[in-house]
């Protein structure tokens, strides 16, 4: 955990890189303002300042995760390999860092949706968002993949098929949480890695 805002540019991104790492790990309403401010080095006042409550807070820190998630996948998308390999690049780092065991940095999205869309509108909708940006980004790959064939063309839309692999790595990701079991995400890889026609020696 990194306890000086020296490492970041300004204070307000020691408050929202600190409140990620806490809340990724223990959720929203098991972190409070205090351990976020203790574990930035910054005092309370400085919190006020830039976020009004702490669901102020929340809601931009999803914007502030979802932003930092968009520049990850415009880089994966300007790498030059087939959108298969982009695809399965993005699933291989889900299913290599949300393990239950991993001490990566857990995904917000997944920690936050059940815990918050019940007690946060703001936050649920900051969700909702993020959640489309990553959708979008998915169904773009598959149909440039269906368009330079590396990817099997299917009789449902790209957009049905973004959704159907998405909602699964959620789901999947849960249930390594309940379970303390990787079973569920190993077995969702393998099903990613076969709808997309990966030969068998990448499915190891």
């Amino acid at each position: 955990m990194i306890n000086s805002s020296s490492k970041y540019s300004d204070t307000k991104s020691a408050i929202l890189e600190n409140g990620y790492q806490l809340i990724a790990q223990q959720g929203f309403v098991g972190v409070g303002l205090k351990m976020i401010l203790d574990s930035a080095g910054i005092p309370k006042g400085s919190f006020y300042h830039y976020f009004e409550s702490k669901e102020a807070f929340g809601e931009e820190l999803i914007r502030y995760y979802f932003s930092r998630y968009q520049a990850r996948l415009e880089s994966l998308s300007q790498q030059d390999i087939t959108a298969q390999q982009r695809i399965c690049e993005y699933f291989k780092s889900w299913y290599e860092t949300q393990q239950f065991d991993s001490s990566c940095n857990k995904c917000l999205l997944v920690k936050l949706s059940g815990e918050i869309a019940d007690i946060s509108e703001k936050m649920r909708q900051a969700l909702a968002e993020g959640y489309q940006l990553l959708l979008t980004w998915l169904s773009k790959q598959i149909e440039i993949g269906w368009q330079e064939g590396s990817i099997r063309k299917q009789k449902i839309s790209s957009e049905s098929l973004a959704n159907r692999w998405y909602y699964a790595w959620v789901g999947a990701s849960l249930m390594a949480k309940i379970n303390h079991s990787n079973l569920p995400l190993l077995e969702v890889w393998q099903m990613t890695l076969n709808e997309l026609s990966v030969p068998e020696s990448y499915h190891s």
